[in-house]
């Protein structure tokens, strides 16, 4: 066993873990990052990401009072009053500081979520296209600058188990090929990323069939972090929902199909159904919790969205990588009729059941009265309903998207990790997808990916630095 000892061990090489290391080591400690890929572009959702970083779809660099109103906005008030405060409170700075290290930005769109994207873009295509672009070029350059500054960026390396006494954190176990490491630490920060690719854990705390959900992520995010700090004591929360989209369900097996174009908009201007025809969700949350209404299903495969030749040409033509023409471009599956009789049968839905079903979608959008509905149906500017009466009418079969978890580490507003039966678990970290309490809750509300990372991960650079500084011996 070889023996090792820094002032700071971060465990993740995304956006978060760099953006923590490169801020301790800017402030003179010593650093050593571990990531588990051996690939220089090693993959990691940070790396393949579309590259928009906002908070809860707002303008990073706006008015903190409004980056705060739409945190409560999108999450129903679910998010950690302390932990959003911080994210409204820092977002502008760690994107500031994103730029002082060599992180470019464009404007990504008209939308207020879409002003800052990381340059270059990725191009307006379907299917997966990283390489080269903002998400990679971010990454690769953060771990340039950590190396720069004397860290170790140690590839190839697995954390395995946090080394804790009477509840203080003082290094890692981890391995590398056949060799095991035991790494001293005065800090360690966990960010290596949410558990999504780990199908034991999903379904242990996140969705009964998580085999029947399309991994819309890097594959890489197989919850380390929260298993050696749960192995710890650490408290877990919100770990029910996830950030994700609704996809063609030939996305399954057709790479061309994700992680864009995405079946939100024309989804959620009409209607979804279940495999007996009916709605089972309230659509107008939008499409991430769409996706985790999808993934609760007995048979998450199971769902159709149902929608007509109006919804098609309007809402199935919103956004850079729009459904309407790109799905059925890249071979997705797209059932067409005149008749809602023959859409059924060609979809494999009750006749009866999908009429019955799209007369009440009808008559509520005619009235304007939605809470009538079962389930009732929620009517706002972001996704709005339309009838379903103008032919022809399409069926798209669905699958739920999963990109990362929303829950994970409990931790408080200086990022350490809180412990379940009280209190924190001393020089132990946590920041970005490893952590809960920023987003998710009834409405799966989401609070921003890269953003969140970017954020905690500058906030938990200055924590770490702060108490190290201040108390040498600590």
């Amino acid at each position: 066993m070889s023996d090792l000892g820094f002032d700071v061990v971060v465990v993740g090489g995304g956006l978060a873990g760099l953006t923590c290391a490169n801020r301790c080591a800017e402030q003179g400690l010593s650093v050593a990052l571990l990531e588990r890929g051996t690939d220089e572009r090693y993959l990691c959702n940070s790396r393949i990401s579309m590259g928009y970083i906002n908070c809860a779809f707002e303008y990073m660099l706006g008015e903190r009072t409004e980056l705060r109103r739409a945190i409560e906005s999108s999450t129903r008030g679910y998010a950690d009053p302390e932990l959003a405060e911080i994210f409204a409170d820092n977002g502008a700075a760690a994107v500031r500081w994103l730029a002082s290290q060599g992180v470019r930005f464009i404007k990504g769109g008209w939308q207020s979520g879409q002003r800052l994207m990381l340059a270059p873009p990725v191009p307006y295509r379907m299917g997966l296209n990283w390489q080269g672009r903002g998400g990679d070029t971010t990454v690769f350059r953060l771990g340039a600058r950590l190396v720069e500054r004397g860290a170790q960026l140690m590839r190839g390396v697995a954390a395995r188990e946090l080394v804790v006494e009477d509840r203080r954190c003082t290094g890692v176990i981890a391995t590398r090929r056949r060799d095991t490491l035991r790494i001293a630490a005065r800090a360690v920060l966990l960010a290596d990323g949410g558990y999504q690719a780990n199908i034991d854990l999903l379904k242990k705390y996140t969705a009964a069939r998580p085999e029947r959900l399309l991994q819309r992520n890097a594959k890489t995010g197989i919850g380390d972090g929260l298993m050696m700090a749960e192995a710890a004591g650490a408290r877990l929360r919100g770990t029910d929902r996830f950030y994700g989209h609704v996809q063609s369900i030939d996305a399954l097996t057709n790479p061309s199909l994700w992680p864009y174009p995405i079946a939100d908009n024309p989804m959620c201007a009409g209607i979804t159904v279940n495999a007996a025809g009916r709605r089972f969700a309230d659509e107008g949350l939008g499409g991430v919790f769409m996706a985790n209404a999808i993934a609760a299903l007995e048979d998450p495969q199971e769902a159709v969205t149902v929608f007509d030749q109006r919804i098609w040409e309007t809402a199935g033509k919103i956004g850079a990588r729009p459904a309407n023409p790109l799905l059925e471009k890249a071979g997705a599956t797209l059932h067409r009729s005149d008749t809602l009789a023959d859409l059924a049968q060609r979809a494999g839905l009750s006749s009866e059941a999908l009429s019955a079903t799209v007369s009440a979608h009808n008559r509520a959008v005619e009235s304007g009265v939605f809470d009538t509905l079962d389930p009732p149906r929620t009517d706002g500017p972001a996704n709005r309903a339309q009838a379903i009466k103008v032919p022809p009418f399409y069926a798209l079969p669905l699958c739920a998207g999963i990109t990362y978890t929303m829950g994970g580490v409990a931790i408080d507003g200086q990022c350490r990790v809180q412990h379940a039966e009280g209190g924190v678990i001393a020089g132990l970290y946590a920041a970005g997808s490893t952590t809960g309490g920023h987003e998710g809750g009834p409405v799966a509300g989401y609070t921003g990916g890269l953003g969140k990372a970017a954020t905690f991960g500058w906030h938990s650079g200055n924590c770490i630095a702060a108490a190290l500084t201040s108390s040498p011996g600590a």
